[in-house]
């Protein structure tokens, strides 16, 4: 069954809160094969370069999305980008994308990075779609032993 798109104008992105945390915790257990803690989230929350933001489809729903990313010089590196599994294939993890990109051109960034498995070609074509190319590998970077694609996106 196909899921509805949520129209752009939609949807509410903001700074991760404390009250938070439980939701971000319960869509990063079920995206990740070895997810971060709560209390990681907790402490990223203390960290001035670190920032966590969640989408919400309407504001006061419940969080669909969160993108994790930091800002150290002029480089945004983003960490995660992770939807709840009743709102995924709906341009979340797009939406994100794009809000962190906007952030990075508000700070005078001059590049994002990230890095994504290797065999998750469903991440590979979003990043390059979001102007993201391949710059390296980093092998056996994953728990698991997979590499990871080293990704860049230069701003102008």
């Amino acid at each position: 069954m196909a899921t509805p798109d949520v129209p752009r104008g939609a949807v509410e992105i903001r700074a991760m809160r404390r009250d938070d945390v439980d939701e971000v915790a319960i869509i990063e257990r079920d995206a990740q094969p070895n997810p971060w803690s709560r209390d990681v989230f907790l402490e990223e929350m203390t960290r001035a370069w670190a920032h966590i933001d969640v989408l919400r489809e309407e504001p006061g729903g419940p969080i669909a999305a969160f993108l994790n990313y930091w800002i150290v010089g002029d480089e945004v590196h983003v960490l995660n980008v992770a939807t709840h599994p009743d709102h995924r294939r709906r341009g979340h993890a797009a939406r994100l994308l794009d809000h962190v990109t906007a952030v990075a051109r508000a700070q005078g960034c001059r590049f994002l990075t990230l890095e994504v498995r290797r065999k998750n070609r469903p991440a590979l074509r979003l990043y390059r779609a979001h102007g993201y190319r391949p710059v390296g590998m980093r092998p056996r970077y994953y728990d698991d032993g997979e590499d990871a694609v080293i990704m860049l996106q230069e701003l102008a």
